[in-house]
């Protein structure tokens, strides 16, 4: 998870503006983090709750529990820092939320503690399926949340990139079957999540290295927090988080959100 909140905070500078030179430097003074980073923590907080109180499968209470853990995440920082869109803040704002049908990639860039709480792929994929539905229940919304979570889940578990690249082209994406450069033929810049999972996971895919894998991720230009943030969170299980990267990041964090990060560490521990 501490991929994701390094690659949202490397690519906060570059969101929709020039794309940087390839051997551009991670981490600048304004480098921060954004919402990408505070909707991963609210997911983890929430499921770390249900998980608990003895949840065994997203129903009616995770879900009350879940849009209850980010409304109130985003509500307890300003709005305009987050960079939210407009129907996911009107979604915040609502006396009465309910799912508005997003394919939008808010559903992937949160969800990538359930690729470490859960152990199989049937799981991780119903909870993956669980944090994206109470915004994004459009089946493309879904599906981006469970490949970025099944990725991580099965670094995890020792497969190899070629096993993970084919497990996620035949079950959501055929486009991983090729290499990134291929991909940036048909690349256009997006929010949807049919239009940026698949590049983020070619970019760990064509990766030899974390900070490689951000490069090649925040390369693609357009939405490069969530790009670096989707991307970052599978390459942390193979190659690990550098140390300055996870000290620059950790620096950034008010303490009520490395709270949450540590108590994710702990928990993990035991897994």
């Amino acid at each position: 998870m501490l991929g994701a909140i390094v690659g949202d905070i490397v690519g906060s500078l570059y969101e929709y503006k020039d794309v940087p030179p390839a051997d551009f430097e991670l981490i600048e003074p304004r480098s921060d983090w954004t919402d990408d980073t505070l909707m991963t923590l609210a997911v983890a907080d929430g499921l770390m709750d249900l998980l608990d109180g003895g949840a065994t499968e997203p129903d009616d209470m995770s879900d009350v529990v879940l849009t209850e853990r980010i409304r109130r995440f985003a509500m307890d920082y300003d709005l305009p820092r987050g960079g939210y869109g407009s129907r996911f803040t009107r979604w915040l704002l609502s006396r009465d939320p309910h799912p508005y049908g997003s394919y939008g990639n808010g559903s992937a860039m949160r969800v990538s503690s359930v690729g470490w709480l859960f152990d199989t792929l049937e799981e991780t994929e119903r909870w993956a399926a669980g944090t994206a539905r109470i915004t994004h229940d459009h089946p493309a919304g879904i599906a981006g949340a469970q490949a970025i979570a099944a990725s991580i889940l099965l670094a995890r578990q020792g497969a190899s990139r070629q096993e993970i690249r084919d497990y996620v082209s035949e079950r959501f994406y055929d486009m991983v079957s090729g290499t990134l450069a291929d991909a940036k033929v048909t690349y256009a810049p997006t929010t949807s999540c049919q239009g940026t999972v698949p590049f983020a996971i070619l970019a760990y895919l064509d990766a030899t290295s974390f900070k490689e894998t951000l490069r090649y991720a925040v390369g693609l230009g357009g939405d490069t927090d969530t790009l670096a943030a989707m991307a970052g969170s599978i390459a942390e299980v193979e190659f690990g988080v550098p140390d300055y990267l996870r000290q620059a990041a950790l620096e950034r964090l008010e303490p009520e959100l490395r709270e949450v990060l540590d108590r994710f560490w702990e928990r993990i521990k035991t897994i």
